[in-house]
């Protein structure tokens, strides 16, 4: 080998730059953020249901489009 351990070095390195860029996060911030993602959800979900309820009376209304 050419490089020796020149890429274990640089693995290391790196390693130890993502260690400095992020910390890990913790249970409760994982916890509090998949609550935050439910209740995110729950709420697209509602609001899709309630354009979904609405759209076939809207569509039953002839169209009004372009009929020349």
């Amino acid at each position: 080998m050419t490089r020796g351990n020149q890429r274990e070095r640089d693995r290391e390195k790196a390693q130890k730059k993502q260690v400095a860029k992020k910390p890990k996060e913790s249970n409760t911030s994982l916890q509090q953020r998949r609550e935050r993602d439910a209740e995110a959800m729950r709420i697209k979900k509602e609001a899709k249901e309630k354009g979904t309820t609405a759209a076939p009376g809207a569509a039953a209304g002839g169209g009004g489009g372009g009929g020349k």
